[in-house]
């Protein structure tokens, strides 16, 4: 297995994809929060790239959801933020979300054979499933205004410690897999800390978001593995 790791969602080519296993990951807050909604018993979650496109894929019955530059978009049904998505809220509904980097990234990856969302909550899942699909990995990592986001490297780092955990033959990372491993390494005992001090974290913060920041910090604590199937994220698992 060949793991590739893209630093952001503006580096990615749907070339990169081609006959891969696609893990998209966004941890303030998009893929934190898809795998929170159906870990809560959401249906199904839409992702949508612009809020033209989500408004127009509304049903009856729906959740609108989504954030731009990390404010709740105006007359949606709910914002970006983990805490928001539980099972009274969401438990059997069709959620259409939007946000400004990690809906995104999940178009950016479609051409790939399946396309995981990943976040520190799920990653020991994640890398599971992944190794259960047999194919070469591509992690995008979303980003922030169009550049890197240290959080979502970190979160890639982690999702490599897991897959090394459970390999089964031969295993290669390109240069910048090997990076964000070991910024993982260096940073595995400081995980939340490094979030509160990430670009993206300060941002949160100041718009009196810690509380999403405290969410997104913890490791492995879901078994949800988020897979696209045709325009819907649900979940997906090896029983």
């Amino acid at each position: 297995m060949h793991v590739q790791v893209i630093s952001s969602v503006n580096e990615a080519c749907s070339a990169n994809f081609h006959h891969k296993t696609a893990v998209v990951i966004d941890v303030l807050r998009a893929t934190s929060t898809i795998a929170t909604a159906l870990s809560a018993g959401a249906a199904s979650i839409v992702p949508a790239e612009t809020v033209m496109d989500a408004r127009s894929l509304q049903r009856p019955e729906d959740i609108m959801a989504g954030e731009r530059f990390c404010r709740k978009i105006a007359g949606f049904d709910l914002g970006n933020s983990p805490k928001d998505y539980h099972a009274d809220a969401v438990k059997g509904r069709r959620i259409i979300l939007t946000t400004t980097n990690g809906t995104r990234a999940i178009h950016k990856s479609t051409k790939a054979d399946s396309v995981i969302a990943a976040s520190l909550l799920n990653a020991a899942a994640a890398a599971k499933y992944a190794l259960h699909l047999q194919r070469d990995v591509v992690v995008l990592c979303a980003g922030s205004h169009d550049d890197f986001a240290i959080e979502d490297g970190l979160c890639a780092g982690l999702f490599i410690e897991e897959l090394l955990k459970l390999r089964v033959g031969r295993f290669e990372l390109d240069d910048f897999g090997t990076a964000m491993h070991a910024l993982f390494r260096d940073r595995a005992a400081a995980i939340r800390d490094t979030l509160l001090q990430s670009q993206s974290g300060k941002r949160l913060i100041k718009l009196g978001l810690r509380e999403d920041i405290e969410s997104c910090s913890c490791v492995n604590t879901l078994d949800a593995v988020p897979c696209l199937s045709g325009d819907s994220l649900i979940l997906r698992n090896l029983s």
